[in-house]
């Protein structure tokens, strides 16, 4: 008896916090102080002296800056770039990620690897890939010279290489969010009649939706911000080939420090901007998995 009212006060109690919860007061100030002065000194002045050097001469000065003909040219080469290699790999990562995650397949691995290979080559090579493919002296390079078609120096080569280094974002972010779901709800539909393309617009999509929208918003902030891959495909070419990006990089060795601060904190409020949607997602993203958890439990 007294065993078994023992056992029941065991189970009763409330269970024990994890050491690391229970270090000492002055460890966690020390911790959280050390944590705060290295975001301070390395995130925070340096974002604000962007802004500062930006309106150092005044907001008339900042919007000659911005609104200058091969600023608002780099501007809108930025902008196109985005809108071009963003669905197109909205699309790859739905479609990696729809495979990788609910079916099995000989290969299955390699496509993972090929789609973390942009994380482990440098932006820098992967534009000296463009150049060894579409340059003059590269594999396509005659055979698009005599069909008049110009990849390098152009619109296509920097879309190609923007593709190339933000290819993994959206399905990195789809992959494990598809593959903790599983597979339950759509073998339901299916058993209950529905086709495999109705099955992904009414089962899978809104499941997915909050991660599909974090991974577009990191593929496009990185595709806004690229410079190494662009840099080499794109010829620096003022007023037709540079993105804000290049032309930061232009104006800061001109020695023009405050137009190059100005083009920059373009940049660098798309970066807030990108921070905030991201922390809103974040949290939709926690309340979409307590949701479907408790759904499933149910």
């Amino acid at each position: 008896m007294e065993a078994a009212e023992a056992s029941q006060e065991v189970a009763i109690a409330p269970r024990q916090a994890p050491g690391a919860t229970l270090e000492p007061c002055w460890l966690r100030a020390v911790l959280i102080a050390v944590a705060l002065l290295f975001l301070t000194l390395f995130l925070l002045m340096p974002l604000l002296a962007v802004f500062a050097e930006a309106f150092k001469k005044g907001w008339d000065a900042y919007l000659s800056a911005i609104t200058e003909p091969d600023a608002l040219s780099a501007i809108k080469l930025t902008l196109l770039s985005a809108a071009l290699a963003v669905p197109l790999n909205l699309v790859f990562g739905v479609a990696a990620s729809w495979a990788i995650a609910k079916f099995e397949f000989r290969g299955k691995n390699v496509l993972l690897t090929l789609i973390d290979l942009p994380f482990s080559v440098s932006p820098v090579i992967s534009g000296l890939i463009y150049v060894l493919l579409f340059g003059a002296q590269g594999w396509f390079g005659p055979w698009l010279r005599e069909h008049d078609i110009k990849i390098l120096f152009a619109v296509p080569g920097i879309v190609l290489a923007t593709v190339f280094v933000t290819f993994p974002f959206i399905a990195r972010e789809l992959i494990p969010l598809m593959q903790a779901q599983g597979n339950d709800e759509e073998e339901a539909a299916l058993v209950l009649g529905a086709s495999g393309w109705n099955t992904f617009w009414r089962v899978t999509l809104p499941n997915i939706k909050w991660g599909l929208l974090y991974g577009v918003i990191l593929c496009n902030a990185r595709a806004m911000g690229e410079f190494g891959a662009v840099s080499v495909v794109s010829g620096h070419i003022r007023g037709e080939t540079n993105t804000i990006p290049l032309q930061v990089e232009i104006l800061y060795n001109e020695y023009n420090f405050q137009a190059a601060f100005a083009v920059a904190s373009l940049l660098a409020l798309l970066a807030l901007v990108s921070l905030a949607l991201k922390s809103l997602l974040e949290w939709r993203l926690t309340g979409a998995g307590h949701e479907h958890r408790s759904k499933k439990h149910q």
